[in-house]
């Protein structure tokens, strides 16, 4: 950053002006200040100073200037310039004046203080340039984590807290409660009175199902009759298979899935990609300890420990498991095969993998150190260690030769029968059709005069090539006698009738054929010495600087549990990832458990205890209440890491179960809505308010599993769900879904290059290489969308059909229909002003019908414009 001995003292002059008036702003704001707070090196200075300044003047091979920041001492001693700074006296201190005459850093730097950063050293230096705590001796050269750095809050240890004390007692449920409530009363504020009840089922239906309420849920939902009717509601629907549908979905953006390649333009597909979708489905049902799913992503495959040839469904698991490692960018394989792209995938990985697993942002550290958060690039690249066996850029494997079949001995056996046996049918139909031509044939010489049937005979005997002009002739003069496997129906159609029963028999046992399939996996290959790791002289792949072994980053190391050199004998692999998973999987992980149960609340309050879910590091948020995000994470690793015991847990609580009244003295002093004395209303996310409309019109396609359902362009060219038949050119004519468009959105195609039109005006997730929290907005396209897309006017129609078929007058079709909007009951002038609404559109579409002599039925297109009104308010698109 900062001073050489041949600065320009003439610069310096007549840059004064604006040194000096930083520091009057300065000097006033420590004068008229009652009690400034004391600004100290470790929490206010060295953070700013690591961001823009430890690049040229303490981390680097070279000092600059021959100046060390790292320490106040040595900013004291100074280099060639002499000291950067006096205590005491900012209007003496080099660094002052440079900062603010914006000499240091360089101009071509991007990256600059701001002016409250340069105001915070101003005073630092006025104050006497204090420290928290006495400096180390000495410092080794570059990289330096100081203590105040290792202290930081999300890399101490996960020490259980016990429940703090409170005065009310009476409005807990269980622990969650106590932190809540004690912060509360630190700041004069209480629970909000609890929801009601068709407010809270609606809540608790949506959250963990993505789905409404149906009006028999409803009508069963009786707390007077059965206090533990709640609890019950919450047990029922984690064991529903539409939760890990639900939660499936959160999973999946963190873990950046998708079911096409990106990175390239042609997108390519990636037709395998959905085992990895209903594993996480399956394991969020099956509640899987979230330590299992973790280790069986990060290293499914060295679980096995054996070859990946006839694997049992329990076997096949934890490989499919390993797509986790699959899902970043890969354009490998569809036209990018050079060594960036390759390298590419490995550092989009690391981004995917560290950022959803551990809330680090690791991956700012491949070109430098980490500006704000204590990771060196060295470390950067001990972690990329872990993965180079499996990922060796100068071994690479494309996509398609990564995939693992499925296909064991039995089913290549089976294969083998079945085609013997349609070989036989197929030989027994050629003999067959044989004798229908010659037959046919024979009858059609038998048609021709006696003195010439010998002679055509002849001709038809002879190969084509080797026939006369004559014999050519002959056969052209009476075509009848031209008999071929291609147009024997013409003469005999009882033959060709026959023939296809033959087609038929070949074609049911090809179904019996078992169907081979693929993973789509990381695995590395066996007994193979692994790759050496080098440091990228500013991530150049073309620039190694030293040799690296695979550990964690420094900061959360330790020296027994994070080296990861050594190959297990018992392993045919190197075992890096499963060591590496292990270690996260510990109780001894300081970040594990914190990011997964804060990702929990904040899919349940809408943010987190943390707001930044992937970013638990210096220029992330600071948790609102720290101790009970340390609660709810040793809660979690007692309860052999059962995530649906801690969200039974928040499910449970009274902080969860209150309503969403707000008022002036609340939101005064809380408008972030952190504190939680009221359950935030939250937008639904885009999927959800589908798969609602979906269930709304009666319409939704409740099939789990499988292939995902195509995407297509429409004529307008906005990506529609569908398929086009391309064999009649393009656009081809859409074939015909099936009832597959109506699936839920989780089972829709995920095309990085094709977002889903339907979805996109409600913030679909990017994928960059995941998505770790969705925005929020609020903006035209989205009413737009609601108001004219096809999808929600054909679903309104389809809703009132669904009414009117369920209920006879139309007091009783409006009272259903609200039910299954909204899930509550309607109100009387509710439904007065609806009915009367109903009964005007009617009459104004039967005038207009008539008029323009249309035939339509204005009753139901009368009603379809209240199910319209329905699911596009505010009031269905938000939960309370």
């Amino acid at each position: 950053m900062l001073f050489s001995a041949g600065y320009n003292i003439g610069i310096m002059f007549s840059r004064l002006s604006l040194f000096t008036l930083a520091i009057l702003q300065a000097s006033t704001v420590l004068t008229h200040a009652a009690a400034p707070d004391v600004v100290t090196y470790e929490k206010d200075v060295r953070p700013i100073l690591k961001a823009h300044c430890f690049h040229c003047h303490g981390e680097s091979a070279e000092l600059s200037g021959e100046l060390d920041l790292r320490l106040t001492r040595l900013m004291i001693r100074g280099g060639e310039s002499g000291p950067a700074i006096t205590a005491g006296k900012p209007a003496e201190s080099l660094m002052v004046e440079y900062l603010t005459d914006g000499l240091m850093p360089p101009e071509e730097v991007e990256n600059r203080p701001t002016d409250r950063q340069i105001e915070t050293i101003i005073q630092w230096i006025a104050q006497g340039a204090p420290t928290e705590q006495a400096e180390p001796e000495s410092l080794g050269n570059g990289f330096y984590i100081s203590e105040q750095e290792r202290s930081f809050w999300s890399f101490r240890p996960i020490v259980r807290p016990s429940l703090p004390k409170i005065s009310q007692t009476t409005v807990v449920e269980n622990g969650i409660d106590f932190f809540i409530a004690a912060k509360l009363e630190d700041h004069d504020l209480t629970f909000s009175p609890a929801a009601e009840d068709s407010v809270l089922i609606r809540r608790v239906y949506l959250d963990l199902l993505g789905l409404p309420p149906t009006p028999a849920a409803l009508r069963t939902y009786t707390p007077e009759k059965q206090p533990d009717v709640y609890d019950k509601l919450v047990d029922q629907l984690l064991a529903s298979p539409a939760y890990g549908q639900r939660w499936g979905r959160h999973w999946l953006d963190a873990a950046g899935y998708a079911d096409s390649e990106g990175y390239t333009d042609a997108d390519a597909e990636r037709p395998w990609a959905f085992k990895y979708r209903d594993y996480v489905i399956d394991s969020f049902n099956r509640d899987k300890p979230y330590d299992q799913f973790i280790v069986e992503q990060l290293a499914g495959d060295e679980l096995l420990e054996k070859e990946f040839v006839n694997l049992s469904q329990r076997e096949r698991e934890p490989l499919i498991a390993t797509g986790f490692l699959r899902n970043a960018p890969d354009g490998t394989g569809s036209g990018a095969a050079t060594d960036v792209a390759r390298n590419a995938v490995v550092s989009e990985t690391i981004k995917l993998v560290t950022s959803s697993l551990v809330g680090l942002t690791v991956g700012c550290a491949q070109c430098h150190h980490h500006r704000y958060d204590p990771i060196s690039q060295e470390d950067y690249y001990r972690l990329r260690a872990i993965f180079e066996p499996a990922y060796n850029w100068k071994a690479w494997r494309t996509p398609a030769q990564r995939q693992i079949t499925l296909y064991t001995d039995a089913d290549r056996a089976r294969k083998a029968e079945v085609e013997a046996k349609v070989k036989v049918i197929a030989a027994e139909r050629a003999t067959k059709q044989q004798e229908y031509i010659t037959a046919t044939f024979e009858k059609e010489i038998a048609k021709l005069p006696a003195e010439i049937r010998e002679d055509v005979r002849g001709a038809h005997d002879v190969n084509e090539k080797d026939r006369t002009e004559d014999q050519k002739a002959l056969i052209k003069k009476y075509p009848s006698t031209v008999v071929t496997p291609g147009n024997l129906y013409l003469f005999d159609s009882k033959a060709a009738e026959d023939l296809k029963t033959y087609d038929e028999r070949q074609a049911t046992l090809r179904k019996t054929i078992p169907v081979e399939e693929f993973v789509r996996c990381l695995t590395e290959p066996a007994e193979q010495a692994p790759p050496p790791t080098f440091v990228f002289s500013r991530g150049n792949l073309s620039s190694p600087l030293q040799e690296v072994q695979p550990s964690e980053i420094t900061v959360l190391a330790l020296a027994d549990k994070t080296e990861f050199s050594s190959r297990g004998d018992h392993l045919p692999t190197t075992g890096r990832r499963l060591s590496y998973a292990r270690w996260l999987t510990s109780d001894d992980h300081p970040l594990l458990a914190r990011v997964i149960v804060n990702r929990l609340w904040m899919h349940h309050f809408g943010m987190g205890i943390v707001d930044t879910p992937g970013d638990f590091g210096y220029l992330g948020g600071r948790p609102s209440h720290p101790q009970l995000l340390d609660w709810l994470a040793a809660e979690l690793i007692a309860n052999d890491w059962s995530l649906k015991h801690i969200q039974r847990l928040i499910l449970t609580s009274a902080t969860y179960r209150q309503s969403s009244t707000r008022h002036d003295h609340g939101n005064a002093i809380d408008r972030q809505k952190r504190l939680l004395w009221s359950m935030p209303v939250r937008r639904m996310e885009t999927e959800i308010i589908r798969d609602s409309i979906l269930a709304t019109s009666g319409m939704l396609n409740q099939q789990a599993q499988g292939p995902a359902v195509p995407v297509m362009a429409d004529r307008s060219g906005q990506w529609v769900i569908g398929k086009e038949n391309l064999n009649a050119g393009r656009p081809g004519a859409v074939i015909d879904m099936q009832g597959q468009q109506h699936r839920r959105s989780i089972y829709i195609q995920v095309r990085r290059s094709r977002p889903l039109a339907v979805l996109e005006p409600f913030d679909l997730p990017t994928l960059s290489p995941n998505c770790n929290r969705r925005s929020n907005s609020t903006v035209a396209p989205q009413s737009l969308q609601l108001l004219n897309s096809q999808f929600v006017t054909e679903q309104s129609r389809l809703f009132a059909d669904r009414l009117m078929q369920s209920a006879s007058t139309m007091e009783e079709r409006i009272q259903l229909g609200w039910t299954l909007a909204y899930g509550s009951v309607i109100q009387r002038d509710e439904l007065v002003a609806a009915t009367q609404f109903v009964g005007e559109a009617e009459a104004t579409l039967q005038q207009d019908y008539k008029t323009k002599g249309l035939k339509e039925d204005p009753l139901r297109d009368a009603l379809a414009l209240f199910c319209h009104a329905l699911i596009s308010s505010n009031r269905f698109i938000y939960i309370e």
